[in-house]
């Protein structure tokens, strides 16, 4: 197997306090861990590019945009979009790698360059709805890359896969009423964006959870939810929200996973891939704050993909 990860130093140079949880240090902990791992050396390491403006264009209004893009503060200033979620000099540079490094994953993918791909990028994005920017994430990158497969590359089905803590609910408003695509989520709940859960539809499999779930419960849901809804859509690829924080030592959640568990849900949708999508994934990082557990987290999901 081929796996890319993708990144760039600007996504660390974002940055919305030293109290804030979504922090640069998230990413070294993800590059040091891989390093540990011996693993960092067995990956394709790409850096991300700026997006191009017409795939922001097509997951977010022109308004939804311009937030981020024209209050881009002075350096050793912020600016506060929301209460846990603002801008510094570096973020409106930071965001355009991070949904860069989506897409160009995709077409590296698509292209057969690599066999799958992780962004290893920040801001995360699956908060961020078409229309506004929430939830420490400002454009949503698994949005805007399955909407560039979908539109740009010709792909007639993709799938979206998101097991952060966190309701997506920027990327459940963005494919609502989009048939080629199929997301398939759980998500403890209550808990922020604390959204009322959506009923299950043919292309929108997202399962709320307590607190305390734990990883058994969690392969009953891909085994009995998410699988046979996948093995029915039949997706050309599969992009991953993956966010880290469902995991039991990550105190912004309050589940139960651990390395295995991500590494099992990721062999799964290696499975489906290769039944349907020619083995294609991208992989985004959303969520995960408990930095050595996302660490090790982040380099079960990489094992799996890279079949290491």
């Amino acid at each position: 197997m081929s796996t890319a990860i993708y990144s760039h130093p600007d996504c660390q140079r974002h940055d919305m306090g030293d109290w804030h949880p979504e922090s640069p240090a998230r990413l070294q902990a993800i590059a040091d861990q891989l390093i540990g791992s011996h693993i960092s050396d067995l990956l394709d390491h790409r850096e991300a590019p700026l997006v191009d403006p017409a795939d922001l264009a097509r997951n977010h209004s022109a308004n939804a945009i311009a937030i981020v893009r024209d209050n881009v503060p002075a350096e050793g200033e912020t600016y506060p979009i929301d209460g846990d979620t603002s801008l510094n000099a570096w973020s409106w540079r930071a965001a355009q790698r991070a949904a860069g490094a989506a897409v160009a994953a995709t077409d590296a993918v698509i292209d057969g360059e690599i066999d799958n791909a992780f962004c290893s990028v920040r801001p995360p994005g699956h908060h961020a709805r078409p229309v506004e920017p929430m939830g420490f994430c400002l454009f949503n990158n698994v949005a805007i890359a399955a909407k560039h497969a979908l539109d740009v590359r010709g792909l007639q089905r993709v799938a979206i896969v998101d097991f952060d803590v966190h309701h997506g609910n920027g990327t459940e408003e963005a494919f609502r009423h989009e048939p080629r695509a199929l997301m398939v989520s759980f998500f403890q709940h209550p808990l922020y964006p604390y959204c009322e859960p959506q009923p299950i539809t043919d292309h929108q499999v997202n399962v709320p959870v307590p607190a305390y779930t734990k990883g058994d419960v969690v392969r009953r849901i891909v085994t009995e939810q998410w699988l046979p809804a996948l093995h029915a859509f039949q997706p050309e690829m599969i992009f991953i929200s993956a966010g880290f924080d469902a995991h039991r030592e990550d105190d912004i959640g309050g589940m139960g996973l651990v390395e295995d568990d991500y590494a099992w849900i990721t062999q799964q949708m290696m499975d489906v891939a290769r039944l349907y999508a020619r083995g294609r994934i991208v992989s985004c990082l959303e969520g995960g704050y408990n930095l050595s557990a996302l660490g090790r987290s982040v380099v079960a999901h990489l094992k799996a993909l890279a079949e290491l």
